[in-house]
């Protein structure tokens, strides 16, 4: 398990990094046997945790999607919901899904429904656990041995095992063996790095910043109280940006009068609206001091929004006219 992909910040020490396609590489005759595959989506960033060509660690082998740290959705989330959109979304990428379960490996929710689809589907095979890096996969693991240990002797013995938490680039990839089950073992994995994720880009010190440790909240602009709420015509979030922290920039192109967007995610990572002529300004003199991450120590090395994007909104109404954002990103 390595810290970031190489050439992007976090541990700066360690002979070389290891790229996900190596890594990819050395789990690759996982689809040559009969295993159980049980693979893991971080539910606050579904799409950007949800590995890239699994087709080529898994194979044909059948996967228990495991959608962990549901945990920290809003309070009120129809987690019914979520679970139909997650099935959808999976459908589409033609893989050998048996199952799909919500999680949570801080409150135990949905554990013991995987721990019985796993003991029902195993059948003697061995089972990989398999997930990107900060998917949760260690908290997971834990937690699977934790319930799991209460009546099976085998697995009480399996839980003093520590998961793959951290290690330092340059050591050796492999996976490691558990003996969790009588005739079958279950193995962890390294957590695989991707480089489009945030983590690749930010610094280690940083990282912190970024992941949510309660549910998420949303923070709405503009602002709307009682003493502005008259005069919402007026306040309009055309032509503003709004900033979250350094990583992202929206600029609103053309929205109606009374359009309001809602941010979901960490509270330390602050969101700040200014008119958008001045933004590339704002930007460059607050990056790293009111726009962090990054840290003002890792301000130089930043390598800014290089990534533009845009985003049209259309609406049933006919009456109504689209919804036009500009996305920059890191």
């Amino acid at each position: 398990m390595v810290t970031a992909v190489g050439g992007h910040g976090g541990y700066s020490g360690g002979k070389q990094f290891i790229l996900a396609e190596e890594l990819r590489e050395k789990l690759s005759d996982i689809r040559y046997d009969k295993v159980l595959i049980v693979k893991l989506v971080d539910i606050v960033d579904f799409n950007g945790s949800f590995l890239a060509r699994i087709r080529d660690i898994a194979g044909a082998n059948p996967i228990i999607l495991v959608v962990t740290k549901v945990d920290l959705l809003p309070k009120g989330t129809d987690l019914n919901c979520v679970g139909d959109w997650v099935v959808e979304a999976t459908m589409k990428k033609k893989l050998n899904v048996i199952s799909v379960h919500l999680t949570s490996s801080k409150s135990l929710v949905g554990i013991a429904g995987v721990i019985s689809e796993i003991r029902k589907e195993r059948k003697g095979r061995d089972v990989y656990v398999l997930g990107s890096a900060n998917v949760g996969k260690s908290a997971f693991i834990s937690a699977i041995l934790k319930m799991m240990a209460k009546k099976d002797p085998v697995a009480a013995a399996a839980h003093k095992y520590k998961p793959m938490q951290s290690a330092v680039p340059g050591t050796t990839l492999g996976r490691i063996k558990i003996e969790a089950f009588q005739g079958g073992n279950f193995f962890d994995t390294p957590g695989v790095h991707l480089h489009h994720r945030q983590a690749a880009v930010v610094h280690s010190e940083d990282l912190p910043s970024l992941a949510p440790q309660s549910r998420l909240r949303g923070q709405s602009f503009p602002v709307m109280s009682k003493s502005n709420l008259a005069a919402t015509d007026t306040i309009g979030l055309n032509g503003f940006s709004i900033f979250w922290g350094g990583l992202v920039r929206i600029d609103v192109l053309k929205v109606l009068p009374q359009t309001c967007l809602t941010f979901f995610g960490p509270r330390k990572l602050p969101i700040l609206m200014v008119p958008t002529a001045e933004a590339d300004e704002f930007y460059h003199k607050e990056v790293g001091v009111l726009l962090t991450p990054p840290s003002e120590k890792q301000r130089e090395l930043w390598p800014g929004l290089q990534s533009v994007s845009q985003l049209k909104i259309k609406f049933e109404d006919q009456k109504r006219y689209s919804t036009l954002f500009k996305l920059l990103a890191v």
